[in-house]
Formats: C-alpha cells, structure tokens, sequence
C-alpha cells in the first residue's frame, strides 16, 4: 500500500490551518494571562512539532531550541496518553531549550487514535518564580539556584489528571502566587486550545496526510535555508566577534567568536569554541544546537508569508560546536538571568557572519533593556518588570526599526503603568541621535522619565553595549548607548552602573532611561539630504548630529544646499565596521 502523500494544494491549506491554530493559541493566551509580561509585553510563543518532536510551525522568535527533545528523552512517547501535559523549565536539563528559569514550557501529545501525531506547546515568561529578588532576575546573582525554582521534565497532567500538589509547590515559591495561578491556568488553556485545533485538522485531512505536509514543510525550509547558505557563503571559513560589556560583578568585557565553515562538498559547520570562559554574573547563554541555524532561517525567509519557521533552519546546518565552561555553554549552575543580552549578541554576530561573507544582513542592534523596580504601595507589594524598546540596525536597503522590544513583542503604554504602578510618565517618546548614522538609519531607542509614588522602592538595571555599542557596517556608524540616571540635572543626581541592583528610589526621585539604537547601514553622506532633514524635523536626529554626521547643514527647517555641498565634498574614509571608530575587522 502506497503511502499518502499531500498534494500542492492540500499542503498550502493545511499550512495556513497550522499557522491558524498557532495564532488563535496566542490570542487565547494573551487574553486571559495575568502577569503584565504575558499579557502587555507578550513575551510568549506557541508552536505545534510532529511526531518525532520537530518543530513544525512556531513564532517568529530566533531562539527556539529543541524543546521537544527534554520531555522525549524523559517520557518515551509510548507511554504517553491523550490528555497528558508536561512541563519543565530546567535550564541545563534541556540543554538550553529554556535559557532562562522565568520561562515555563508545556508541551502535549496530540492523537489520533491512538497514534501519536504531534506534539503542541505553550512557553510564557512568568513574572517571579522565587530566588534572590522578586522578578528571579538580578544582576547580583551567581548560580542558577539564586533565580528561582527549577522544575525538570515533568508529567504536570496525566491522562487529564492534573498533578496538583506539583503546581502548588511552584505557587508557594512565588512571591506573588495568585498571579502565577493565573498564568498557569492560561498557558494550560492556550495548549489545550492548540491540542484541540490539531485533532480538528487530523480529523479533516486525515493522519497520514498531516504527517506527510509536516514533513514536506520542514524540507522545504531546509531547502530553502541550504540554498541561501550556499548563495551567501563561498568555501572557506568567515568569522565574526561580538562583545558584551559586563556580567555585573566587575568582569569583561565578554567576546562571542563565530566561525561559519563551508566545505568543499557543501557541509555547513558553525564553531563558538574560542569564545570567552563563562561568567560570575548571570550574562551567561546556554545556547541550544537548535538556535544559529533557527536565526539564520529566519533572515533567509526574509519575512515570506509562504514559509514557516520550523525545525528546518537548524537542520540546514551540519554542526554546531560550543566549549563547556564558555559563555555559550556555561558549566551547571552558572546564573542565565541576563542570558537576554548575550543572545541579542549572539544574534548581531549570526549577521556579522552573513556581512563579512559578502551578504545582506541588518548591522547590529541594541539588547532590549530590563528594569525591575520592586516595593510596596498601599499596603500592597508590587513589581514592576519593565522591558523598554531600543533601535535595529539599519538594513541593506531600509532604515532600522525605532523602539522595538524584541520580535512582536511590544512596550509597556503609558496609561497600563500609570495605572498599574506607583509610577508617573514624565517623558516618553524617541531618544535623539541614538540610530546610527548611515545611508539606512540604524533605529532609534526609547527614553523614559518615571517620578516614583512610592514611599521606597529598590529597582534592578539591565543595559548592554555602553562599552561596545552596536556595530553599524558598509559605512555606517555604530548605535548609540543607553543610560539610567536619577534626578537629572538636580544635585542629586546620580548615574546608576548598567547592570546593577540594590538602587534605592524614595518618593519624588526621577529615573531617566534612554536606551540605545542600532547601527548604521552604508556611509552617512549617501543618505539623501531632503531624508536627513525629515530625520531633523521628526524628531530622530538632531541638527548638530545633522551636520557632523551626515554633512548635511540644515537653518530654519529646511535644507542649506550650498553647505551642504562644501561639507559633503570632503567625505570621511570609512571602514567596513564601525563601533566608536572604523575597523575592517571587529575582534
């Protein structure tokens, strides 16, 4: 007998339903979370695997690992039965398929019959699991036991019987249980909605027909992501380091050296193994195999509503080699709290490897910036998590993207934290001359002025690439850097280190943040005047910076051609990279 196979047409339809249940998991999620990082930052992801524990389709988040792989390994899948539910958040366990303890993975078998046919999952950021400081997050810390409960590969529901006593023990670590019942019960609910959605599908194109499109969609990704490879990188070997400036405890800065390989006969190997020793504070990333080869999909699908992004962009690559007791691969129970702005690093590098090969990729960005301000008001103990926007690098043939948090994810609004919060909006809007110059704009970072309302409060920093700004490329000049400083312009002013916790706020202080942009793409004076001078009157680049960096003299709102002309005349050599000055090589 023949096996089934799905035809062009089917497998179009049957994409769009998976990527249909996909979405309406996250819709159901971010209605009904409890946690403002749920439900107003939407910092989740939802994604239906196949049998084998493939990623089939997921969101469109460049640090998927295996996921599957940790509760496989635990629970051979023969003995697992319909209405089963399993959970981990086990950092080192799943071999960085969770890279960080706040963020709780359930996964389910869907049948039909009894055939296993697929695998649905939900993974949601929860606000305080326990450790050293409400939020489980803190620069201070320095093991992973100081950032909250560790649940490895865990039966949560078997057969529809739900583990009780386990998700209690969970809630007591809390420090806010009532909100993480919440969010258990919606994650629950958004992977019951997704296990549901998937029986529908089988039942309507039958079994073997489902398996047969998931198959045919993972190929054609890693046909597709095989093919840019070889279009972008010759043989050889082409190498990339980027840099984070700190773990919080005096150390760094921190190198991240990739190296992309491409044999002769078209195997593709990407080697971390010379970069920097793990760190004391919690910078460091257990980076899973699964994620270099999820990024670089990613940037090859360029955005395409045809494709999905699934298992097929880590398959494209051969190898991925990391060092134990690296920054990459950090030896248990090194703190992963921070790991957020090693892995935007990590992600800026993965373009630095496609541009040095002679591609198209974005310069560098900025690592979205994190302040958890903790305390009590009217009685009541609160926490803050605030994750601000910062600038993308500018791209081949665009500006970069302006105050973008991470993927979809989006910024607080200021009305949910006013009203939320012990807190007031001073300011709130585009931080001036933080996109790095260029032909395309590097994207411009936030800044924020909060006045506190509470009588006392402590509040946690996290922001990157003081040091060592975002790189701009082809010209283009590095991002600009971000800053935290209490009671600007006052006597009292003081400026807090980057990665720091322990700063204490009393009623009427003034925290003023102003997070950084990405770098510039091509050399500055190639970026058409009349654009620059939009760039002046909206409010993204200054006049001065108008002129220093563009060479473009701009009086009384409008453009001064004859200047301009005499500025740009003596145009500044440019290197291939910039990050404070031009280099051809950033090392």
């Amino acid at each position: 007998m023949s096996q089934a196979v799905c035809d062009p047409v089917t497998l179009e339809i049957l994409r769009g339903a998976i990527r249909a249940a996909q979405a309406e998991m996250e819709a159901l999620l971010e209605r009904t979370a409890i946690s403002a990082f749920i439900r107003e930052k939407k910092d989740f992801y939802t994604a239906l695997f196949d049998a084998t524990g493939q990623l089939a389709v997921g969101s469109n988040v460049p640090i998927f690992g295996d996921v599957a792989a940790p509760v496989l390994a635990a629970f051979p899948p023969a003995g697992m039965q319909t209405g089963d539910l399993y959970w981990f958040n086990d950092c080192y366990s799943s071999h960085g398929a969770v890279s960080h303890s706040n963020d709780q993975v359930f996964l389910a078998p869907v049948f039909s019959g009894a055939t296993l046919c697929a695998f649905v999952m939900g993974w949601a950021h929860f606000a305080d699991i326990g450790g050293l400081r409400p939020g489980s997050i803190s620069p201070d810390t320095t093991d992973i036991f100081q950032e909250g409960i560790i649940i490895p590969p865990t039966r949560l529901i078997a057969a529809g019987v739900v583990n009780e006593a386990a998700l209690e023990i969970f809630h007591r670590n809390s420090r806010f249980p009532e909100q993480s019942r919440g969010d258990t019960s919606a994650l629950m609910a958004s992977v019951a909605l997704g296990v549901r959605r998937t029986e529908e599908i089988l039942v309507r194109f039958g079994a073997p027909v489902v398996a047969d499109a998931l198959r045919q969609l993972l190929a054609r990704t890693e046909a597709l992501v095989r093919r840019r490879l070889a279009e972008t990188f010759p043989v050889g070997t082409h190498r990339f380091t980027d840099i984070i400036d700190s773990d919080g405890h005096g150390n760094g800065p921190f190198r991240m050296r990739f190296a992309l390989t491409r044999t002769p006969d078209d195997r593709f190997l990407i080697d971390t193994t010379a970069t920097d020793d793990q760190a004391i504070g919690p910078v460091n990333f257990l980076m899973n195999s699964h994620v270099p080869g999820t990024a670089l999909g990613l940037f090859f699908l360029g955005g395409d509503p045809a494709q999905v992004c699934n298992a097929g962009g880590a398959n494209a690559l051969d190898e991925v080699r990391v060092r134990e007791g690296s920054l990459l691969q950090p030896r248990f129970p090194a703190p992963l709290g921070l790991r957020g702005l090693t892995m935007m690093r990590v992600l800026a590098a993965l373009n630095g490897l496609v541009n040095v090969a002679g591609g198209a990729a974005p310069a560098a960005h900025s690592a979205y910036v994190i302040l958890l301000l903790r305390g009590t008001a009217d009685g009541h103990s609160f926490l803050m998590s605030d994750g601000v926007g910062v600038g993308y690098g500018g791209r081949p043939d665009a500006d970069g993207i302006d105050a973008v948090y991470f993927v979809a994810q989006e910024n607080y609004p200021v009305e949910f934290l006013e009203l939320g919060y012990p807190v007031r909006l001073i300011r709130y809007g585009i931080s001036i001359d933080s996109g790095g110059p260029g032909k395309h704009r590097g994207g411009c970072g936030l800044v924020r002025e909060y006045e506190i309302l509470a009588d006392r409060a402590v509040l946690a920093m996290r922001i990157d690439g003081v040091d060592n700004p975002p790189w701009g490329v082809a010209g283009g000049k590095g991002g600009g850097s971000g800053r935290a400083v209490v009671n600007p312009g006052t006597p009292n002013e003081r400026v807090l280190a980057p990665l720091s916790d322990g700063n204490v706020l009393v009623r009427g202080d003034v925290l003023l943040l102003e997070t950084g942009g990405g770098g510039g793409h091509g050399h500055p004076y190639d970026r058409p005047a009349d654009i620059v001078l939009g760039d002046v009157l909206d409010g993204f680049v200054s006049p001065e910076a108008a002129f220093s960096h563009y060479g473009v003299a701009i009086e009384a709102g409008r453009v001064n051609d004859a200047a301009t002309a005499s500025r740009r005349a003596d145009r500044p050599v440019a290197g291939a990279f910039h990050r404070r000055e031009y280099v051809d090589v950033l090392e």
